[in-house]
């Protein structure tokens, strides 16, 4: 049972006690969430015309398909977290020309970029995750355990973003994606790096959260 708000607690801290965490990035718990959307009507219709522009691009299908794997399997409580502990922005006016974008707290979590016909997509994780010895050591990147999370090894790239025990990760084509999404490893390191900025507080980006793509995360969204 998801616990009741705990005053003068932040984050998901005041959702869920550290047990229900540990639990829920093992794999251990479902955690049940809420019914219903807090949702704001003004703010749907902020974004309706850039949602209707991602509809117009050749990768939306794969976009959405792909967020539809994101949304229930790494964000905790997604309904109840929404916009305020998380959001998804929709063709963000950033100079990198992302799809879409999942942010929580101030930091990027996960973003999808056209790729020729396809996408690729970039994942902010933690650096000890994804070393050999567990450390925050950029050279002991565990190459062999990303190149097996994805269908061929030339997919998967890796970088250095700012910051302690950061990690990026780049996975080419919607086949790698899927693959690197469904990996009980990999599910396990995205959970754990969200769950570390969903619980420094509330969402620095809610004011850019697009409902319409949202939808699509939280198994709302109709066909294309």
């Amino acid at each position: 049972m998801i616990a009741t708000s705990r005053p003068g607690t932040t984050g998901l801290r005041q959702f869920l006690d550290i047990e229900q965490q540990r639990d829920w990035i093992e794999g251990k718990i479902d955690l049940p969430d809420t019914g219903d959307r807090l949702e704001s009507l003004e703010q749907r219709f902020k974004y309706m015309a850039r949602f209707e522009k991602l509809l117009g691009r050749p990768q939306a299908g794969e976009v959405l398909e792909i967020l539809g794997l994101y949304g229930p399997n790494c964000i905790p409580i997604p309904r109840k977290t929404e916009r305020y502990y998380w959001s998804v922005s929709c063709l963000p006016s950033t100079s990198d020309k992302p799809l879409v974008r999942v942010n929580a707290s101030w930091m990027e979590l996960f973003t999808l970029y056209a790729h020729d016909e396809d996408i690729r997509a970039r994942f902010i994780v933690h650096l000890s995750d994804f070393t050999t010895d567990r450390s925050a050591t950029p050279g002991r990147v565990d190459e062999p355990l990303l190149e097996q999370s994805v269908a061929m090894p030339e997919h998967v790239s890796y970088f250095f973003p700012r910051g302690a025990d950061i990690f990026g990760i780049n996975v080419h084509g919607s086949v790698s994606i899927r693959k690197f999404l469904t990996s009980n490893r990999m599910v396990r390191a995205i959970r754990t790096f969200n769950l570390t900025h969903m619980n420094r507080g509330r969402n620095a980006y809610q004011a850019s959260h697009c409902y319409s793509v949202a939808d699509y995360m939280l198994a709302d969204g109709g066909g294309l």
